[in-house]
């Protein structure tokens, strides 16, 4: 009777290599979504500032229209700053929220000849921060170290 009893072998959970496997593929693809997900919060935060530098160009149209002249804050270059950002806002917009901490790109306007300008942001946080420049033509330019 013995023999002809068959030892009949139970899984009943799983062995450590098929969880390593689970595990490594979990590791992998969180890996390549949190490196997505990085891509597009910096596509993001562009084109977010793209459209306040056009906001912002549009209300120099505004200024120019009132007082004669463009809203500058430096002739021929400028250093984007939280003040610098907080002075448009103030200026052009009549304050209210603060365009830096919104956007994360600090934005400045300068003088580029009597009725010209560029209008320049640049990225608050990286460590290889990236710089746009509006001009008053509605001419993007991108740093190509972005």
């Amino acid at each position: 009777m013995i023999n002809s009893q068959k030892k009949i072998k139970s899984s009943l959970g799983f062995s450590l290599v098929e969880l390593l496997v689970v595990v490594a593929i979990i590791g992998i693809l969180s890996a390549v979504g949190v490196i997505s997900y990085n891509g597009y919060i910096s596509g993001t935060k562009e084109k977010t500032a793209k459209n306040v530098m056009q906001q912002i160009s549009l209300a120099q149209t505004e200024e120019y229209s009132n007082s004669g002249s463009y809203f500058t804050q430096s002739a021929g270059n400028c250093t984007p700053s939280e003040a610098t950002s907080n002075d448009i806002e103030a200026t052009l917009f009549g304050g209210g929220d603060q365009i830096a901490s919104d956007v994360g790109y600090n934005i400045c306007i300068a003088s580029t000849g009597a009725a010209n300008y560029n209008i320049i942001a640049t990225e608050i946080l990286g460590n290889n921060p990236c710089t746009l420049i509006l001009s008053r033509n509605g001419n993007f330019t991108r740093d190509p170290n972005c």
